[in-house]
């Protein structure tokens, strides 16, 4: 499972015109599960988002979590974190996990980040959304749960 996160001033997320999440200052989560990904690798990186520490202290040092601050979080699916571009002009998508078993894994991530009391948003799963953010730092990171090998 890969999550690419941005930190953000605010987010948004549209389908067919109509708003389905906004966030302000949070968390921009992009959401890949890969085939073999289990409720394991949400429940880790579930607790790993949240506990992040990229927010500003006192003295603007990276030191405070999406708990600590109350950050929102805007999640939103997205296979294409698992595209091989390797070989050919075309990515290639094998490495994802099928709808029906990505469908399930990204709702029990969405429970799992709400469980946690932050505002959560998310997209609609297999939508095609239009994406607005404020990228605020910028600062973004790619986390991936410990099956995933680079």
């Amino acid at each position: 499972m890969r999550l690419l996160i941005q930190r953000v001033s605010r987010a948004s997320v549209q389908v067919d015109g109509k708003l389905c999440g906004s966030i302000g200052r949070g968390i921009l989560v992009l959401i890949g599960i890969g085939k073999g990904d289990s409720p394991k690798d949400a429940d880790y990186l579930a607790d790993k988002l949240v506990n992040l520490r990229i927010f500003p202290d006192d003295q603007g040092r990276m030191n405070r979590s999406a708990l600590d601050t109350g950050a929102g979080l805007l999640l939103i699916s997205q296979f294409t974190l698992y595209g091989d571009c390797s070989r050919g002009r075309r990515p290639g998508f094998d490495a994802a996990a099928a709808p029906e078993a990505a469908r399930e894994l990204y709702e029990y991530f969405l429970k799992k980040t709400a469980e946690k009391g932050l505002d959560t948003q998310s997209g609609v799963f297999q939508a095609h959304m239009e994406v607005e953010l404020v990228n605020d730092g910028p600062v973004t990171l790619l986390l991936e749960s410990p099956a995933v090998k680079a």
